[in-house]
């Protein structure tokens, strides 16, 4: 078990705070503050607590100078003085003695945010030397950007080596209660419902639910290379036939617990409109790709869903994008909306998925981090938990 906030004294402390503030931003206006909201609760703990509080975070990739345009958290500033109502002081600099003098003037509840960490070329190589530099700023280190633990990075897993104490923040404690409850000590029948385009993606985290989960539904793009693995025709739909041996090993082990589509909705173009045929997955014909599962796929999976207790969702069933094959992953997202069980959604596409479909307070857990939420249900050890202090 890894330290919390409530097992650490921070009163006078400076306090450094990894925060997820990556928001969407155009022309330097956020259009989404999901992920400064997710940081209020941990922020707010540590003003109370009386501690200095330094806030870091990435927005971005930043690979040349020319890329640190726009990439600036000023925004995030402004934006997080107007949520905690009072002022964030911001500095547009990564080190230096104007970061270093605005850190020591700080007082106790005062919260400081400075630029953005890639900005630094060795945040993304977890340079020893900069994590040292923005150790020696603060006393302490708290982890709350659960998107960005899945990276050694040096704000993410290099500097709590070099503080007194560090703990995770009240989002990631969340994030490994719920993920990690359910892969450590589920209340059953635990069902894993897999999406999304790619079978390479999902190999590890497949192979490692088998092991745990009493039934892994399969849906979207990467259900095509199982079908095709087996023989199936799959007209132009999406398929890896560098994945083909392994989609058969996987179905070899699954032993029955791997559920596949038995009827899609396909067209015969990438598109919203067009030629669409609701096909048997036996029955699917040259020429057309499937885009959703279809009506007797939906009952299956209702049917498999019914009596669980927890489920981990990730990834959509279909192309949600376009309405005419959205039905297959709002029919999910509405099942497990109103089902009486812990529901978890791995970040991504199912969490816009839920949200858009206004169904986001229904699930028991949405993840913040889409990569680290994979790797996490992959049982993959996760760097910028590792570095925390255990309690």
């Amino acid at each position: 078990m890894k330290k919390t906030l409530t097992d650490i004294n921070f009163k006078d402390k400076k306090v450094l705070m990894r925060c997820d503030f990556n928001v969407p931003l155009k022309e330097g206006v956020i259009s989404d503050d999901n992920r400064i909201v997710q940081a209020l609760p941990s922020i707010k703990y540590l003003m109370e607590q009386g501690a200095k509080v330094v806030l870091c975070s990435h927005l971005g990739k930043v690979k040349t100078p020319e890329d640190k345009e726009g990439k600036s958290l000023q925004p995030v500033a402004t934006r997080l003085s107007e949520l905690l109502g009072k002022e964030v002081t911001f500095i547009d600099q990564t080190r230096g003695p104007k970061l270093e003098e605005a850190i020591n003037n700080l007082k106790d509840g005062d919260v400081l945010l400075f630029e953005n960490t890639r900005f630094e070329e060795g945040e993304t190589k977890n340079d020893e030397a900069l994590a040292k530099y923005w150790a020696s700023l603060v006393d302490l280190y708290v982890s709350d950007a659960f998107g960005s633990v899945h990276r050694a990075h040096a704000s993410t897993a290099g500097v709590p080596a070099y503080v007194s104490d560090s703990a995770v923040g009240f989002l990631i404690e969340k994030e490994l209660d719920f993920i990690g409850g359910a892969l450590s000590n589920p209340q059953r029948p635990l069902v894993a419902i897999l999406g999304g385009a790619k079978v390479s993606d999902k190999i590890g985290v497949i192979e490692n639910l088998l092991t745990i989960a009493d039934k892994v539904l399969i849906g979207g793009g990467m259900a095509y290379t199982f079908l095709k693995a087996q023989g199936y025709e799959i007209g132009t739909s999406l398929v890896e036939d560098d994945k083909l041996d392994m989609a058969k090993e996987l179905l070899e082990k699954a032993q029955g617990k791997l559920l596949l589509p038995i009827d899609f909705v396909c067209n015969n173009e990438f598109a919203n409109d067009g030629d669409i045929k609701v096909l048997d997955y036996d029955k699917l014909i040259p020429g057309y790709m499937g885009l959703d599962i279809g009506p007797k796929t939906i009952a299956l999976y209702q049917d498999a869903l019914k009596d669980a207790k927890t489920v981990l969702w990730n990834g959509p069933m279909g192309v949600f994008e376009m309405s005419n094959f959205a039905k297959g992953t709002n029919a999910i997202c509405e099942t497990l909306a109103n089902l009486d069980a812990t529901t978890i959604i791995g970040g991504g596409d199912s969490a816009a998925a839920a949200i858009q479909l206004g169904y986001a307070d229904k699930f028991s857990h949405i993840s913040t981090g889409g990569g680290a939420s994979l790797e996490f249900m992959e049982g993959k050890k996760l760097p910028g938990i590792e570095a925390i202090a255990d309690k």
